[in-house]
């Protein structure tokens, strides 16, 4: 298969979307430039746009670079609102955006911060979804505060309820980079480890590949990330869907498929692993006897 850069031709997210394509989104600001020393954890303001534009730019070039075709600006918590209330975690504050948003007359995708519990006030995730598309997103879904599996499953309640309305429109999605199965209504942010010892939680690339297959069987054509989601996993997703997208992504290059790279390691034992089946079928060990599978929520 060809290593390139997608389809030459600019078209706006729509057409992509309805022409079937995938469209692949790129990965984690925040939390990736925290660790690498450009942002303050606490109220996660993105200041580096200013102080260290490079380093951002960087991030932008590798998330393109393993196969993203959305390059996102990094603006969140950068209004005052938001920063006291990090929206949208509930359905009002979602469609007054959309309504206010659509008058611009530009395709409009709007995305929640919910998981299979519905939002703060206990609207379900398909009812999100039917309010949203009525107020006028041509493109529903979810991100952030739940893990690769937690928000398939809103997804898919999502997709449940536009089909009960008789209402369509193009579904999005964007997890944590995180596996969060014992995360209540409020995601991720309630875990003890939130957000310094997340690492143990990280999804290894053979689970994002999974995600994305996951994700298009359902239907979801915008499949993307949110915090944790690092340059690596998006070319997961990318690789996975190559078939559908008729290319892989420059990163790939430096990458074999499901670990064919491996048939050169002059260990035995470690060629034995170059094939899918191994990394398919692992089941990774943390490597902390002491630890808990799963936390107590904090709140």
């Amino acid at each position: 298969m060809a290593h390139a850069g997608g389809p030459g031709a600019r078209k706006d997210i729509l057409e992509r979307l309805d022409s079937g394509e995938v469209v692949v989104g790129d990965g984690s600001f925040l939390i990736t430039l925290e660790k690498r020393g450009y942002v303050k954890a606490g109220l996660w303001t993105p200041e580096a746009v200013v102080d260290h534009p490079d380093a951002v730019r960087q991030l932008h070039i590798e998330f393109l670079r393993a196969g993203s075709n959305v390059m996102q600006t990094f603006t969140f918590a950068a209004s005052e609102d938001n920063m006291e209330s990090k929206y949208f975690e509930h359905a009002e504050e979602a469609i007054w955006a959309v309504e206010v948003l659509k008058e611009s007359g530009k395709p409009l995708a709007a995305t929640m911060c919910i998981g299979p519990d519905g939002d703060m006030c206990g609207v379900t995730p398909g009812e999100c979804a039917v309010k949203l598309v009525k107020a006028g997103a041509a493109i529903v879904g979810v991100n952030c505060r739940f893990g690769p599996s937690t928000s398939l499953k809103t997804m898919r309640l999502m997709k449940e309820g536009l089909q009960a309305a008789g209402l369509k429109a193009h579904l999005m999605v964007q997890s944590l980079g995180f596996h969060t199965p014992d995360c209540g209504k409020g995601g991720f942010v309630d875990l003890p480890e939130y957000p310094f010892g997340l690492e143990p939680r990280v999804a290894t690339r053979w689970d994002i590949q999974k995600y994305a297959r996951e994700a298009y069987n359902l239907g979801i054509r915008y499949i993307g990330r949110c915090c944790g989601f690092e340059p690596y996993h998006i070319r997961a997703i990318a690789e996975e869907l190559a078939p559908e997208r008729g290319f892989l992504p420059p990163a790939s290059d430096k990458h074999g498929s499901w670990g064919s790279s491996l048939n050169m390691h002059t260990k035995p034992w470690i060629r034995a692993r170059a094939r899918r089946e191994y990394w398919e079928n692992l089941l990774p060990p943390s490597g902390r006897p002491f630890c808990p599978s799963l936390s107590q929520l904090d709140a």
